[in-house]
């Protein structure tokens, strides 16, 4: 089972709305959801909530040391309260995925990331969960340092709402360890609208003769007087 949750991002108001703290925003959200209160903690430099399950205790966890240091977060919660790598999921925002898309995956490089590449070195070990929110790329590489501090368009960020909304529908086959079903549910493409149907305007039966209805319509009648 998950036994943390981590949402990365910047402290801060003025990194609040920002691309980078995709993160945040997720474990805002799965906090609402159980009902839990994230606090300081200053022995992990964090905002921490417990939750107590069935299944035992889990931690939700905002690292507020900055991107860059984020495992100076992760590492000694894990290690204090005795959590596996495997039992962790950090939730992050994703370049190479399209605003809206979610994706669940295991292990893996950092790919760049500074706060992966932060939990990667503290912990050891690439070997834990990652749940990655699509924000989007900029198109070139030397604007992603600037893309990802600023704030998305409004279809961005309702696109980003939205794969968290679908994504937490996960939270419960996580917190159960089932993560083939949690990976299902994640990547289960959101259902299309259907077009709508068009118009079918109705036909009135025009009153005319067979014969002249075959003029009308160019056709030559026959000699019953209906057209072919």
């Amino acid at each position: 089972m998950i036994r943390l949750f981590v949402g990365l991002g910047n402290p801060g108001p003025e990194y609040e709305a920002t691309r980078h703290n995709a993160g945040f925003w997720w474990i805002d959200a799965l906090a609402d959801k159980l009902g839990a209160r994230l606090l300081p903690e200053r022995a992990y430099q964090g905002l921490m909530a417990r939750v107590n399950t069935a299944a035992g205790p889990v931690w939700l966890l905002q690292p507020m040391t900055f991107m860059n240091r984020s495992g100076a977060s992760v590492a000694p919660l894990a290690r204090f309260f005795k959590i596996e790598p495997k039992e962790i999921l950090v939730v992050h925002d994703e370049l190479d995925l399209l605003p809206g898309q979610a994706k669940l995956k295991f292990g893996g490089s950092a790919a760049g990331h500074n706060g992966l590449k932060d939990i990667q070195g503290l912990l050891g070990t690439q070997d834990f969960w990652r749940l990655r929110l699509g924000i989007g790329h900029p198109g070139v590489k030397a604007e992603v340092a600037n893309y990802v501090l600023k704030k998305p368009s409004a279809e961005h960020r309702d696109a980003v709402a939205l794969a968290t909304e679908r994504s937490l529908q996960a939270s419960d086959r996580l917190l159960a360890g089932d993560m083939d079903a949690a990976l299902a549910l994640i990547h289960a493409q959101p259902p299309r609208p259907k077009p709508p149907r068009p118009a079918v305007l109705p036909i009135s039966k025009p009153n005319l003769t067979p014969t002249a209805l075959a003029a009308a319509l160019s056709l030559k009648p026959t000699p019953e007087g209906e057209p072919q």
